[in-house]
């Protein structure tokens, strides 16, 4: 579930920062040659976006560290849970596609849940990326940032990790299961 309130209790931002340090410290090779303090220094700068790390996290993300950017000086998180976040599946892939359902409609759709998180949909480079950080996705699948000419034309796609191979496939935007959910980008 989705907190509302755009800011964060001292006790949340604290318990986030805990879980955030020893996830990052648990998960070097997502991060190889970066610092938890510099890391942690730029959350401190940017305390906007703690409120988004933690929707994140408490729908089943466990958002963590995967690039940095020398020019910007920003830290990409990824959501890393071995599976699509389970707070977040059983959705279709935007509002057009959710109202154009007569029935059996999902409760939202990934675009409406990643802006209300302040977050953006993974891309398929993207996936692609973290996918080489680890086999996410063997079990369930995620949505993934459609091109327009893809959405135009009613489909959108999804990642998954089968057979030691990243797959993206489509499907219609309206489809949802209870096995694909999507993971977000945060740059901080």
């Amino acid at each position: 579930m989705i907190s509302n309130a755009k800011e964060l209790t001292a006790p949340e931002r604290d318990g986030l920062l805990k879980t955030l340090k020893a996830r990052f410290e648990n998960n070097m090779g997502r991060h190889a040659g970066m610092e938890w303090a510099k890391v942690q220094a730029r959350l401190d700068a940017e305390q906007a976006k703690l409120w988004s790390l933690n929707n994140m996290e408490i729908t089943g993300g466990e958002p963590d560290v995967v690039s940095y950017d020398e020019q910007t000086g920003e830290y990409t998180f990824y959501d890393c849970s071995a599976e699509s976040p389970k707070g977040r599946r059983s959705l279709c892939y935007d509002r057009e596609a959710l109202d154009k359902r007569k029935e059996f409609k999902p409760q939202n759709t990934v675009i409406d849940v990643a802006v209300a998180m302040g977050i953006e949909v993974l891309t398929e480079e993207q996936y692609r990326h973290l996918q080489t950080l680890g086999g996410f996705d063997a079990k369930t699948s995620s949505w993934l940032k459609t091109p327009d000419e893809i959405r135009k034309l009613g489909g959108a796609i999804f990642g998954d990790f089968r057979y030691d191979t990243v797959f993206v496939y489509h499907n219609g935007a309206d489809s949802y299961y209870a096995a694909r959910g999507f993971r977000g980008a945060l740059q901080v």
